[in-house]
């Protein structure tokens, strides 16, 4: 059966992709994770399937993300990603192909923009459009940003960290730093190796991140117990693990993020800097939800934090509502476009 299309928009996240379909809302959240066959080079799971063979395959099949750092690192995988999540949201015969709006960090490069709207046309889009991840989340996370006010979006992703001033609906002054959520995980692996002399997975390091994990010290301590590998026998262990030791993980990561907002708003107009010591300072993204980040911050620059509601979600619905701008945005600088 053949279906008339729906213009959609992407939030092509390093950890995770939703997809936000006009008319719908958000239609599809899974990991941005693909698993293949090494022997025969085709796709065995896309997604949550995929994410579950992440540290469990055997040697003729690989789980990858093929995103780092917010940008795409195996252009070939992207496209049948992209594809496979296109198809499962609007069907696999149009009539009438899609327009995608795609975000993007706001320090990527003209080489890694092509390399986005390559992969979205060459996976079905009719036309593809890209919008910067500080934008997208600002108008997901309610912010009027079309009045002459300052406003402040500290976007926390898996990939990328985008710090933004936003007003009269561009960007004034930003900074995209490659530390965020997955960062996070790294450094957990690190010092449970370091400290504990265990080997933990990917996926373990971010349930200790999700349940434990803060960005400073809390009043009361909470544990988890956590399996890993013993480096010295190889054995499967199994120990407790308080929050105050993931904040002391975390610490460096937590504080190059505390940092660039810092440095943002030093660069940033007296006038639009007045705006948000007024209106305060908001946090979107899956790491914004690090318990005590927002606290942080505030502590940091002496401004009120609030972290948006459905703070994950947020680029996405904000790209989902730019899908009703299309006409207006078309000859916009910001939103780059490209056609079959």
């Amino acid at each position: 059966m053949f279906g008339f299309s729906s213009d959609i928009g992407i939030d092509l996240g390093t950890a995770s992709v939703l997809v936000f379909v006009k008319g719908k809302g958000i239609v599809l959240q899974e990991p941005s994770v693909v698993a293949i066959d090494k022997n025969t080079n085709s796709i065995l799971a896309v997604g949550q399937d995929a994410r579950k063979m992440l540290g469990r395959t055997p040697g003729n099949i690989v789980a990858i993300r093929p995103l780092k750092d917010g940008v795409i690192s195996d252009y070939n995988v992207t496209e049948k990603m992209l594809k496979y999540f296109i198809n499962k949201t609007v069907g696999k015969k149009w009539v009438f192909k899609p327009k995608i709006i795609v975000c993007v960090p706001s320090g990527v490069t003209e080489v890694e923009k092509r390399a986005v709207i390559d992969a979205t046309n060459e996976a079905g889009a009719r036309a593809t459009y890209l919008i910067e991840e500080p934008i997208a989340a600002a108008i997901g996370a309610g912010l009027d940003i079309a009045q002459a006010n300052g406003h402040m979006i500290v976007d926390i992703g898996g990939g990328t960290t985008d710090v933004a001033v936003i007003s009269l609906g561009g960007i004034v002054v930003s900074n995209s730093i490659k530390v965020a959520g997955d960062k996070f995980d790294e450094a957990i692996i690190r010092y449970m190796r370091k400290k504990h002399n265990i080997m933990i997975g990917e996926r373990t390091a971010e349930e200790m991140k999700i349940h434990i994990g803060g960005a400073q010290k809390r009043d009361e301590e909470i544990k988890m117990n956590v399996r890993g590998r013993n480096l010295v026998s190889g054995l499967p262990v199994n120990i407790e693990v308080g929050s105050h030791e993931m904040a002391e993980a975390l610490e460096e990561s937590v504080m190059a993020i505390a940092d660039t907002v810092h440095s943002v708003l030093e660069k940033t107009p007296p006038e639009l800097a007045s705006d948000i010591a007024d209106q305060g300072i908001v946090m979107t993204g899956g790491g914004a939800l690090l318990w005590g980040f927002d606290q942080l911050i505030s502590n940091r620059t002496g401004i009120a934090v609030r972290v948006a509601e459905e703070a994950i979600s947020c680029v996405a619905k904000g790209t989902g509502q730019a899908l009703d701008s299309l006409q207006i945005l078309e000859g916009d600088m910001r939103m780059r476009k490209s056609r079959r």
